[in-house]
């Protein structure tokens, strides 16, 4: 009888432990953590982890390139980023030797890096090189040691005195490339089959032609092509140039037709969180509803801007992006050319407001496991340039680029 008391006593005990711990955790919820409902999403490859590298442009644009052959043919391919930032690293080394040192060389590069070591050097599966890290006992990339060695290197080639250097310096950087990247394969065996890198290529079934990049500035005439004057836009590719309604529009029409967009742009704003949702906050109107004035909300950490941020979610106040801001921002440093990822889908929060389906390559992290909510106002205001296929483009707006 007092087991059956005591038991009584201890279920009793537990309920309303339970039930403390439920209105606790109800009181906790945040009613402005945005809820989304998915409008349309593309098919994307796997999520992948870049970790310690500079490495965006790569995962961005073969994941890009991966929902291409998803698109068209339903396979799925991991294609090998250690390849291309192999080859890339050494033509961006070739051409700062040849201007004598007078440009960048670094780790980052553009949407058109993958896109030219795929027309002219082709492409291998990522088992058919060294997986990320390992030949120096990492489990992911890691370029600290890697580009401590690699950038003197190239900087004591490129700066050198002598009158005349000697070839045997691209024999070298090519023994640093593979010592860290591992090398690249002649021949390979895919499915059963060999392969050279190029004849892989060629196998995918795409049209290294179809594929443009776009942008929106002022400082040159709409519809025209100019270089983005960034500093890993180091190859000098044409970029479409359109107003900013077209820009928006384009990536509307490609993710409504089952296409997905290769975009680069600005992350380093403060409505960009970590946890996976990005909105291009209007800080006046922000400041005020998070209790505090301008002054005051400009001297906060980033890591308190961001705890506030989080708690208006959803409601947090976004600006009213123009022509004229995107071009001012540029000029004046404010948007900068940080990041890499793969837009490929809209979905709208419980107020109706528009987000992009973004896949970063930062590994499953964040709330939504390695995917972003962008809103169309970030991307909107934050967009540097995004590689698009020429196709996807509403017909009227290739007619005006010449398409």
């Amino acid at each position: 009888m007092m087991k059956k008391v005591l038991f009584g006593i201890l279920a009793v005990c537990l309920s309303a432990s339970n039930l403390q711990a439920a209105k606790k955790a109800k009181k906790e919820t945040n009613p402005n953590k945005p809820v989304f409902t998915v409008i349309k999403e593309n098919p994307i490859s796997s999520i992948k982890d870049q970790n310690r590298s500079g490495t965006c442009w790569a995962y961005s644009t073969l994941s890009f390139f991966e929902s291409e052959i998803l698109k068209k043919s339903g396979k799925e391919y991991d294609l090998c980023e250690s390849f291309v930032a192999n080859k890339t690293y050494m033509d961006r080394a070739t051409q700062v030797v040849r201007f004598h040192g007078d440009c960048q060389f670094s780790q980052g590069g553009s949407a058109y890096d993958p896109l030219y070591c795929l027309q002219h050097y082709g492409i291998c599966p990522e088992d058919a090189m060294p997986f990320a890290g390992s030949l120096y006992g990492d489990s992911l990339h890691n370029f600290n040691e890697f580009f401590s060695v690699l950038e003197p290197y190239v900087a004591a080639v490129a700066k050198s005195s002598a009158k005349k250097i000697s070839n045997q310096w691209k024999v070298g950087l090519q023994g640093i490339l593979d010592a860290y990247l591992g090398k690249c394969p002649e021949k390979f065996t895919y499915e059963g089959k060999e392969y050279t890198p190029q004849e892989f290529a060629a196998s995918l079934g795409l049209d290294w032609n179809d594929y443009i990049t776009v942008t929106s500035y002022t400082h040159h005439p709409f519809w025209t092509r100019f270089a983005v004057e960034v500093q890993d836009n180091w190859r000098f590719p044409l970029s479409y140039n359109v107003p900013m309604e077209d820009m928006m529009r384009i990536i509307d029409n490609a993710i409504e037709n089952g296409y997905t967009v290769a975009w680069g742009g600005d992350v380093s704003e403060d409505g960009f969180t970590r946890q996976g949702v990005a909105y291009a906050v209007d800080s006046k109107a922000t400041s005020s509803l998070a209790g505090s004035d301008m002054a005051k909300w400009l001297k906060l950490t980033k890591t308190s801007k961001t705890s506030k941020l989080d708690s208006l979610g959803c409601k947090v106040p976004e600006i009213v992006p123009t022509q004229e801001m995107r071009q001012q921002r540029f000029d004046n440093w404010e948007l900068t050319d940080d990041h890499g990822m793969l837009i490929y889908g809209i979905a709208k929060d419980q107020n109706g407001k528009e987000y992009y389906m973004v896949k970063n390559s930062w590994g499953k992290t964040g709330t939504y496991k390695g995917i972003w909510y962008m809103t169309k106002t970030f991307i909107c205001a934050n967009t540097m340039d995004y590689m698009v296929n020429k196709n996807a483009i509403p017909e009227d707006l290739r007619k005006k680029m010449g398409l």
